[in-house]
């Protein structure tokens, strides 16, 4: 499986002395081999043991790097619950730099306020890049946060968008709650 990285990201994807590629390698089974020249990544199973899942997963865990996160936060995708969910910016307003810009503005808010909140409500993390939005989190929290984000894409209020995160995960608690019964 290929994986684009952009340039500047390579050495967050390899990390110092290769300690992130290798503990993706080791964790999941897959030999993972960059391509410097062209910035990119091939991702493959070790053996014909390795599941399939393993070498998606060390793809995403590459592809979040690769979007900004941290490695120490990409690898909380090595969680079966974990997901990464992806939301491209130019597609939904244009490739127009002040709209992106603005769209940009209204999801981070004044100081990061708004993405904060975000994570926090949600129990996930958020990542604004140029021209996207990346999320990692548990799949019911993920899908949560990335209504919150369209929802800001859309123009609505900041306390619309709070109030309707309080709401869904009133609802996920709950669920969670009678599963444990």
């Amino acid at each position: 499986m290929y994986v684009k990285i952009p340039p500047d990201r390579l050495g967050a994807v390899i990390g110092s002395e290769g300690r992130v590629k290798k503990e993706i390698s080791s964790k999941l089974g897959v030999a993972i081999s960059i391509d410097t020249e062209n910035s990119v990544a091939v991702v493959e199973a070790e053996n014909e043991n390795i599941s399939p899942v393993n070498v998606v997963k060390a793809a995403d865990i590459i592809k979040a790097i690769a979007y900004g996160f941290t490695p120490e936060k990409a690898l909380t995708l090595l969680n079966d619950e974990y997901t990464l969910i992806i939301i491209d910016l130019k597609e939904r307003v244009g490739e127009k730099p002040n709209h992106i810009k603005r769209i940009k503005g209204r999801i981070i808010g004044e100081e990061g306020r708004a993405r904060r909140t975000i994570e926090e409500l949600t129990g996930t993390y958020i990542h604004v890049g140029e021209s996207h939005v990346a999320i990692i989190g548990e799949y019911e929290r993920a899908m949560v946060a990335r209504e919150a984000i369209d929802m800001l894409i859309e123009g609505r209020m900041h306390s619309t968008v709070y109030k309707r995160i309080d709401t869904l995960m009133r609802d996920i608690r709950k669920r969670e709650r009678l599963r444990i019964w």
